[in-house]
């Protein structure tokens, strides 16, 4: 249980006391590379290694072209359908529901043309510089070796399919994402290894991948350390609130000194969040993935199917196909059905499919009803920064939430608007 308290002082002077982030995910680790390269010292601290929660197991992709919320113009609709559907793209779990009501009838309000419109907005420019964000947190060497932008298509059945989904390419197109639509010849062209059931796509040609997440994460990590970054395996047990604003983390090992905080524990974030004044209605996006060794074919770049929310990208340990929306919080098993249902899109979208060597995963992703993440002080007076909520973005934003969050605490002029990722939106 997190609690808000108060702390002395005298254990050191605040002026002096490191910055300290909890969560050491991507969004973590990004945060705490970027105030390092401000020559700040930074502890972060988790129980769990760099990069193994929910980014281990996320899709990999870097999305610059992002714009659309999960809750778009007459979603609501389709709750009944996902109640009833346990492997749907969108599935709500009965057992969760009375829990997560109030969570929803923030996504049904955040889902009306005119939210939609001002949250496309704000994840275009959060999402629009991540590639030359991570290009410079990586450094250029690093950054070759675990990216690639290569492109992401977006394939339908056909074009009856593909203008169905139109409302999500307007909303691109107004915001200045470059892409261009692909004929089943074009599209087969540019991926070989698409079966023909195929025959109509969206082509990003910005679009970028890493090769594997974790490992990603783990480098941060490793540049951190090497630097003087100082990594504890712990878990946070309270939150406590020094005279003038300063906040003291005490953990399983004992107690940090007063200082900065800054909160980056993804779907963990909340109690901590509340601990320091700030009421956030996050809750838990449930995603799977199915990873395969040895698929038997070898993509180009990462292939998106929209209707059914997943994507297959290509990693250096083979195929990962990821994605779906599951909604049932933090204690409910892992539904195995879902992972096997990627791996049966995936047989769908390849005919080529060798699925010997499998593994799958579950993982909890952050999520905030309108899709836009927390990125901004907890609450006026305490020296505790957020950064979490990033939903399935959390890759695609890590780097340029660093960025925004080291503006902040550094006193600069923030890189992009941070109003309408701030904690009392709601």
């Amino acid at each position: 249980m997190y609690t808000l308290g108060i702390m002395s002082s005298k254990s050191q002077g605040y002026s002096a006391s490191p910055v300290i982030v909890i969560g050491a995910g991507v969004v973590g680790m990004s945060v705490a590379r970027c105030l390092q390269r401000e020559g700040r010292a930074v502890t972060v601290i988790d129980p769990v290694p760099p990069g193994e929660s929910c980014s281990l197991g996320n899709a990999g992709i870097i999305a610059a072209c992002a714009v659309s919320p999960v809750g778009m113009p007459g979603t609501l609709r389709k709750l009944p359908r996902w109640l009833l559907d346990p492997v749907g793209p969108l599935r709500v779990r009965w057992g969760y529901l009375p829990k997560l009501a109030p969570w929803l009838m923030r996504f049904a309000a955040a889902s009306s043309a005119r939210r939609v419109a001002a949250i496309a907005d704000a994840l275009r420019a959060l999402n629009a510089p991540t590639i030359d964000a991570w290009r410079a947190l990586l450094g250029p060497a690093d950054f070759d070796d675990l990216i690639r932008v290569n492109g992401i298509a977006y394939v339908y059945r056909d074009d009856a399919a593909l203008d169905a989904d139109s409302y999500g390419w307007k909303l691109r197109r107004e915001r200045g994402v470059a892409f261009r639509r692909l004929d089943a010849a074009e599209l087969h062209e540019v991926e070989p290894a698409l079966g023909p059931g195929w025959t109509a796509a969206m082509l990003l040609d910005g679009g970028a991948h890493t090769l594997d997440p974790l490992r990603l994460t783990r480098r941060l990590a490793e540049q951190f350390a090497a630097d003087g970054g100082r990594l504890v395996a712990t878990r946070v047990t309270e939150l406590v609130v020094a005279p003038g604003g300063a906040v003291g983390v005490r953990t399983e090992r004992g107690d940090e000194p007063p200082g900065r905080v800054v909160v980056a524990a993804g779907a963990w974030s909340r109690p901590l969040a509340r601990a320091l004044g700030a009421r956030v209605p996050l809750d838990t996006e449930r995603g799977y993935h199915v990873s395969i060794a040895d698929p038997g074919v070898s993509l180009r770049l990462p292939i998106a199917v929209p209707d059914r929310a997943f994507i297959a990208t290509p990693m250096e340990f083979g195929l990962r196909i990821a994605g779906t929306v599951e909604l049932g919080g933090l204690e409910a098993p892992p539904d195995e059905r879902r992972a096997h249902a990627l791996l049966g899109h995936g047989r769908d979208l390849f005919p080529g499919l060798r699925d010997g060597k499998v593994s799958t995963w579950m993982g909890f992703r952050s999520s905030m009803p309108d899709s836009l993440p927390v990125i901004g002080r907890a609450r006026d007076g305490v020296d505790a920064w957020l950064a979490f909520g990033h939903g399935h973005l959390g890759l695609t934003e890590g780097a340029v939430t660093g960025r925004l969050i080291t503006d902040m605490i550094v006193g600069r002029p923030p890189s992009i608007d941070p109003t309408p990722y701030r904690a009392d939106r709601f």
